[in-house]
């Protein structure tokens, strides 16, 4: 999605650079292009029409045509509009009751029970014991998925298999967890294929009957300006609190994230942006803004880096560099911590002014699976000493990891070349090693 979003905005705010003069005309011309690039995203039109509106308005009223720098002055402007677009602020999760009572609705197939578990693990995280409760009692197997992803981030499970009255499972699982001592409950609801009366009707009289403090909409972001319609409706029968985006990191062309909040008035809370369970980021719209405009998320990245690395590790691994004995068992330590960062392209595309240079690049999960099956066949002598690594020894990790002699090569060359980076950025240098490669993905 953000892909070709930036390049689009990009060719949008092109014809301003290089000009010796800005005039009405040229301003016009980029608008047609922003217009273009967001009805291309499948923004709603009515909203991309307003948008264009606005940002031409704020460019008359501040002269943008006799400003010093009138391109920089525009994108500014539309990179105030594109947050204000999508809620201005990040909108905060209500977990003030005792237990805190939280409903996902959606459409079935929009990603609610693993997003259910992915709330669990967020929460759990703030200090509070979550529990899920399942009231999707109409889908084979819901129930028992519910079980396997509470199983999968350690939150208990409240169900009733065979009853099929959600009302009454909900209730009784809310009255658990005030017995109990829970800290949050999470309610995931029954979906169904498309709208109907009967599934809104449902998930109204658990609403009634539970009071939730939030109430959040969970959209695939994929499904583009259905997924704006649809959240309509569903607010209109349960005025929902917020908006749970699910498979941004997906082929989304950004309508939804883009058009939901002008269209229905509430704000997007989270955005599911991987499949694993802590791929689940709270949505900050001037940050969106940011890497729609091409100038990456820093912020983003390093909360990531903040929650994914262990300050005591990080310390030990310090240490080591200071004293030039990092080795690939600390090197293959430093990968499994970035893994736990997220997709290794979406971490690379926060970096401001990445986002065009790695487009074409296949970056994917899978990134450091050769690296790793490298340092994997090696023994602990040899991840401790690679100078020991001789021929036949490259050899032997070569067959027992299923990679070449070359790709064992390239990364011991890589490591050293890192190495040699990384222990005079730790004693305080800078970046003075040529031709030094990021260790890539192995063929």
């Amino acid at each position: 999605m953000l892909e070709n979003l930036q390049e689009r905005f990009e060719r949008a705010f092109q014809v301003l650079k290089g000009h010796g003069s800005i005039t009405e005309v040229n301003v016009g011309d980029t608008l047609k292009e922003v217009r273009r690039a967001l009805l291309d995203a499948d923004v709603d039109y009515k909203t991309a029409k307003s948008f264009i509106a606005r940002v031409k308005e704020q460019a008359i009223g501040r002269e943008v045509l006799t400003s010093l720098k009138p391109g920089q002055l525009l994108i500014k402007i539309t990179h105030e509009e594109l947050t204000s677009l999508m809620g201005a602020a990040a909108a905060p999760l209500d977990l003030q009751g005792k237990p805190a009572v939280l409903m996902l609705a959606g459409l079935q197939g929009a990603g609610k029970t693993t997003h259910a578990g992915k709330l669990a693990m967020r929460i759990a995280k703030s200090g509070r014991k979550p529990l899920l409760v399942a009231c999707d009692v109409y889908r084979p197997a819901a129930v028992d998925q519910l079980h396997v992803v509470g199983d999968s981030v350690g939150c208990d499970v409240y169900s009733e298999p065979g009853i099929q009255d959600a009302v009454g499972i909900a209730t009784r699982g809310v009255a658990k967890a005030k017995a109990e001592g829970y800290g949050a409950v999470i309610i995931d609801t029954a979906g169904r294929l498309a709208i109907d009366e009967m599934m809104m009707d449902e998930i109204a009289a658990v609403r009634d009957a539970v009071q939730p403090q939030e109430i959040l909409f969970v959209v695939d972001a994929m499904t583009g300006q259905d997924a704006v319609q649809t959240a309509k409706a569903f607010n209109d029968k349960l005025n929902f609190s917020g908006v749970i985006l699910t498979k941004l990191d997906g082929d989304a062309r950004g309508g939804a994230a883009l058009s939901i909040h002008s269209v229905v008035g509430k704000p997007i809370k989270f955005v599911g942006t991987g499949e694993k369970m802590d791929a689940l980021d709270v949505f900050h719209p001037e940050r969106m803004a940011d890497r729609i405009l091409g100038k990456g998320d820093v912020v983003t990245l390093v909360e990531r880096a903040q929650e994914a690395i262990d300050e005591k590790e990080a310390k030990r691994l310090e240490a080591k560099l200071k004293k030039n004995s990092f080795d690939l068992e600390d090197f293959m330590a430093q990968i499994q911590q970035v893994k736990k960062m997220g997709n290794v392209k979406d971490l690379l595309g926060m970096i401001p002014g990445m986002g065009k240079a790695i487009k074409n690049i296949d970056i994917d999960d899978n990134a450091f699976v050769g690296i790793e099956s490298i340092i994997q066949s090696m023994t602990p002598n040899e991840r401790a000493n690679p100078g020991i690594i001789n021929g036949s020894r490259r050899s032997r990790i070569a067959r027992g990891s299923g990679r070449t002699v070359e790709d064992v090569n390239r990364l011991l060359k890589q490591f050293e070349d890192m190495k040699k980076v990384m222990g005079h950025m730790a004693r305080g240098g800078g970046v003075r090693v040529p031709g030094m490669k990021m260790p890539g993905r192995m063929s």
